[in-house]
Order: C-alpha cells, then sequence, then structure tokens
C-alpha cells in the first residue's frame, strides 16, 4: 500500500482502484470498475450532458488464454494499420505482433458503446499474411472464407463501414440504464421472447424435411 501512495503521489481523499489476476481479466476487472464506480458516486457525473469519444487504438492480435498463442482480438478481416509493413516486420521477428493495431473504431457517448467499424482487409495478400500470423495459411483462407477471398482477387477498392446502435442512442436519451428498457420485446435470462413464445417446440415433420436427428442420452 505504502509503494502505491508513494508512486502515485497520493493525498488524502484521492481514490486508486487496483485490479490483479491474469491480464485479460484484470482488464475486465478494471473496465467494470470504470464503468460502475462514478455512476454510484452521487453528484460525481453529469447526467445531462452527452460526451463522445473514438476509440481507435485496438491490438490486432493478443494472446489467447487458453491456446497461449497469437490469436486475432477481435475482428480477423480488418486492415492492420501499415498494411503488409507491419507483417512483415513481425514475421522477420524485428516487430512485436502484439504492437500491430488494426484500423477500427468505436464511437462511445457517457461510457456506453454506440457505433463501432473498421476498414476492412481488402487485399488477398494482406489478408493471407495476417491469418499466417495465427497460424493458418493461403489455403485455409479460401477454404473458411471462399466467397471473401474470391471477391477480393478481382479488386476490391479500399473500403469502411460502421454500425450505428440506434437502440442504444434511443436508451441514452431516454434516461435508461438498459437497453432492455426500449425494446419493445426483449427477451428474458434464458435467451426468450416470452411475448412470440420462442423458442418453441419443432414437430417430427419439420425435423425430418431438414433431416436433422434428436438422439437422448443414454
Amino acid at each position: 500500500r505504502d509503494e502505491v501512495i508513494s508512486a502515485l503521489n497520493l493525498k488524502p481523499n484521492d481514490f486508486v482502484a487496483l485490479s490483479a489476476g491474469s491480464l485479460n481479466a484484470a482488464r475486465k476487472t478494471a473496465g467494470v470498475l470504470v464503468k460502475t464506480l462514478g455512476a454510484a458516486v452521487p453528484g460525481h457525473m453529469d447526467k445531462e450532458q452527452y460526451t463522445f469519444c473514438w476509440i481507435i487504438d485496438f491490438p490486432m492480435y493478443e494472446i489467447g488464454e487458453e491456446s497461449g498463442e497469437l490469436e486475432f482480438c477481435h475482428n480477423p478481416f480488418s486492415m492492420p494499420n501499415g498494411g503488409m509493413e507491419p507483417l512483415l516486420l513481425a514475421e522477420q521477428g524485428k516487430l512485436d505482433p502484439l504492437s500491430i493495431m488494426a484500423d477500427q473504431y468505436d464511437l462511445v457517448c457517457n461510457g456506453v458503446e454506440l457505433s463501432s467499424g473498421a476498414v476492412r482487409n481488402h487485399d488477398p495478400e494482406i489478408m493471407v499474411k495476417a491469418f499466417e500470423m495465427v497460424r493458418l495459411g493461403e489455403e485455409d483462407v479460401k477454404a473458411k472464407f471462399p466467397a471473401m477471398y474470391n471477391a477480393f482477387t478481382y479488386g476490391a477498392p479500399p473500403h469502411a463501414g460502421i454500425a450505428p446502435g440506434v437502440d442504444r442512442m434511443v436508451m441514452l436519451l431516454a434516461g435508461e440504464d438498459s437497453i432492455r428498457e426500449i425494446i419493445p420485446f426483449p427477451m428474458n435470462k434464458n435467451a426468450m421472447d416470452v411475448m412470440m413464445s420462442a423458442p418453441s417446440e419443432v414437430t417430427q415433420k419439420q425435423l425430418d424435411e431438414l433431416h436433422i436427428a434428436l438422439v437422448k442420452p443414454e
């Protein structure tokens, strides 16, 4: 405790929250703290204003908790910042692959993600090289994503997109804390729509049409 106080030059009434554990677990804990602590303190946040922020520093890769190997962090089809160059440098051991950033962006308002998007990795050579970093070769890319790979081989212009979360915008405008409050028929915790009785049981005829067999456990 004393080392933290000294390192951060803390004074009386300063507040510091620490999270521990594995890197991903600690990050998630810190994220929850940032989101909930301020809102829990009366008068700390001005609820009458909307503060926007662009998040643009997204890692392209991460070390998987279970595999312990390099994996895509978010969207594998995003363009790496710098295109092919950082991938080649990482392949040659001249650059830490974890330092490669993806050309992705999120729009946040009052701590709520409103929109998310990215620049598409439209170049087949860069796409293959990006997948080679996670131990998938060109044949794997062709087999797993044939439509996208084949389309890009004919040439595609650089393009990007963003998906606005209109429902989240309405939630903020309505002053609600949960998106469920502004959705007409929200699902319950069991992912059921009680108004529509969905999901419902299927008939044996429907199963037969789709060649689906249900096998009861012994």
